[in-house]
């Protein structure tokens, strides 16, 4: 198995990706009679591609065990996926990308339980990777009827040795 080191998360190492969710870096706008904080625009949806729609969803996911063997990646051909964090646990996102219609050499990031991450159209990552307890998501992706999921097997895994 190979090593997969964690990557120190920046706005300028996730770009190929998509974009990294900060409301510390994100336009504030007080609204609501200056009761009520927005932080704008954290993402863009893009999910209309052949008549698709953007749906808010809530994952619940289990944390993994360590070591971690990232064996498989995964893409949605049809539209972006963001996931924020809303139990305020750290977890990690691993990232490739493309070579051919196959997922390159991956990329892990440890992620702050209070910042989320924008997956772009089309872009390789793995499924959720909590950390420590059971974690919640919310989830911005695509509704349809259509095939949007793709799965790619690693011949060698890559192994993320500890969170």
């Amino acid at each position: 198995m190979l090593q997969l080191p964690l990557e120190a998360l920046t706005r300028q190492a996730f770009a190929p990706f998509g974009m990294v969710m900060d409301r510390s870096q994100a336009e504030l706008r007080m609204i609501n009679g200056g009761t009520t904080q927005r932080f704008h625009a954290l993402a863009r949806a893009d999910t209309s591609t052949l008549g698709g729609s953007t749906i808010l969803s809530l994952f619940r996911s289990q944390p993994r065990a360590f070591p971690y063997a990232v064996d498989m990646m995964e893409r949605h051909p049809l539209g972006s996926q963001a996931f924020y964090p809303l139990s305020g646990r750290p977890w990690i996102a691993v990232v490739a990308p493309d070579e051919e219609g196959r997922p390159g050499a991956p990329r892990a990031f440890p992620v702050p339980g209070d910042v989320g991450l924008h997956y772009g159209c089309n872009v390789w990552h793995h499924p959720l990777i909590a950390v420590g307890e059971v974690s919640e998501f919310l989830v911005m992706d695509r509704d349809d009827p259509g095939l949007n999921l793709e799965e790619a097997i690693y011949a060698h895994p890559f192994v993320i040795a500890h969170p």
